[in-house]
């Protein structure tokens, strides 16, 4: 039985965003962060989108690793026809280089992951010693606590 969601209206919206409000003003955000919190269906599907997006930025990022190692093997070994080699590596780096931006400009993905990041950052900053917190710059303290 799948899940319905509680607004349909506003989960119609929110598909139509990719599930993605990190543009939207802060003041404009409460009652679809607060539809989030309630409607579990809308929630998985923005869970899946933000997968989704990270993954493609990931796998992007292996292939073009990918195809700089290729040129790498090719420019040490110097087979037979080397140069359309090269340029094919090249190539495939550029497409993959391509790829990434294009995900990292039009999903949140860039913006989940510095999110994800500050959460690890707060946790471990909370879990340090209070001699070893108070040595922190005040400016990076203010950075990872927000306060």
């Amino acid at each position: 039985m799948s899940q319905q969601c509680i607004d349909p209206i506003v989960g119609k919206i929110l598909a139509g965003w990719r599930y993605d409000i990190s543009s939207l003003a802060p003041e404009m955000r409460g009652d679809y962060e607060g539809h989030f919190a309630a409607c579990e269906r809308c929630r998985s599907r923005q869970k899946i989108h933000r997968i989704i997006d990270v993954g493609l930025i990931a796998l992007a990022s292996i292939s073009a690793g990918m195809f700089l190692l290729a040129f790498g093997v090719i420019r040490h070994f110097g087979p037979r026809h080397a140069f359309w080699l090269e340029i094919a590596a090249l190539a495939g780096f550029a497409l993959s280089a391509l790829i990434w931006l294009v995900v990292a400009v039009a999903t949140p993905a860039p913006v989940t992951v510095l999110d994800a990041a500050k959460q690890g950052a707060r946790r471990v900053h909370d879990r340090l010693p209070q001699e070893i917190r108070e040595r922190l710059p005040e400016e990076l303290r203010v950075k990872i606590t927000g306060t």
